[in-house]
């Protein structure tokens, strides 16, 4: 079995009130860095970047997270916004492993729990790497809500989902519709449509329906003073790459790398460049 396996590499920790399940991997005295995967249905940690884990274990102590509410971790109720919430419960992780300061890695909504960390917690990032993050996304010229978002509240708002609706979901994702196979779509659609990952996909919902500002973290972006590299699919139709300006603009400290021919998992449809570049940033 590789050493890279999910069950070689698979973790449960207590993370204040809640078991979050992670992925560790890579020299326990190396630099930590910390990966935060996207949203939408099925999705997980080991979805996002398993791909990714050995090129980063051979640099970095990698953490990959099962947000709360995603893969194995619980969600309680939440009583505050989603990115204050899933921020609390992965600095408490860290705590708990006696990791002081980290490198975070995150992606779409991974990116906006990312951006409120280095924001709740600044003295425990040292840098940034986010992709299309939410909640730093602001659309200039892309209509709302964009192609991306409307299949995935179609999927979530459906009483019974279909593999059909996920294929939907999971093609905006990406540039090339080939990536979008029968096998990857039966490996999200399997445990979205499980009863407790819908209840975690409510009640993330209903935490921004309940606490919006924490949502709008473009406004508190001049305040996240580490370094932070934004990544950009040039054919995100999720979050489209206009969306990138204000944050490009609004943080003091941040470079923007844009992926022609890519969408939303520029983790995946440019794996090898952006390795390379998120490793350059990080070792920089």
């Amino acid at each position: 079995m590789s050493i890279h396996s999910y069950e070689n590499t698979s973790r449960t920790a207590q993370a204040g009130p809640l078991s979050l399940h992670y992925h560790e991997a890579g020299p326990a005295d190396g630099p930590a860095l910390v990966m935060l995967h996207g949203g939408g249905p099925g999705a997980s940690g080991w979805g996002n970047f398993a791909d990714n884990l050995p090129h980063f274990a051979g640099r970095f102590r990698t953490l990959i997270v099962d947000q709360p509410g995603y893969g194995r971790s619980e969600l309680p109720e939440p009583d505050c916004d989603y990115f204050s919430y899933s921020a609390r419960a992965v600095i408490a992780l860290l705590d708990e492993l006696d990791i002081p300061r980290a490198h975070f890695l995150g992606t779409s909504l991974g990116g906006g729990v990312a951006a409120r960390i280095a924001l709740d917690h600044p003295a425990r990032a040292t840098k940034l790497l986010l992709s299309a993050p939410a909640g730093l996304s602001l659309n200039l010229f892309s209509p709302a809500p964009t192609e991306g978002l409307r299949r995935l509240i179609e999927f979530g708002e459906s009483t019974a989902p279909t593999r059909e609706q996920m294929r939907a979901f999971l093609t905006t994702l990406v540039h090339d519709p080939s990536r979008v196979t029968d096998a990857l779509v039966e490996e999200r659609y399997a445990p979205a449509v499980e009863e407790r990952a819908r209840l975690g996909a409510a009640r993330m919902a209903a935490s921004f329906a309940r606490w919006p500002e924490g949502s709008l973290l473009w406004r508190e972006a001049h305040r996240i003073g580490c370094p932070v590299l934004l990544t950009w699919g040039r054919e995100d139709r999720v979050a489209p790459v206009d969306g990138a300006f204000v944050a490009l603009k609004t943080l003091p400290d941040a470079r923007l790398h844009v992926f022609p021919r890519c969408g939303h998992l520029v983790q995946d449809e440019a794996a090898e460049d952006f390795r390379r570049l998120a490793t350059d940033f990080f070792l920089g």
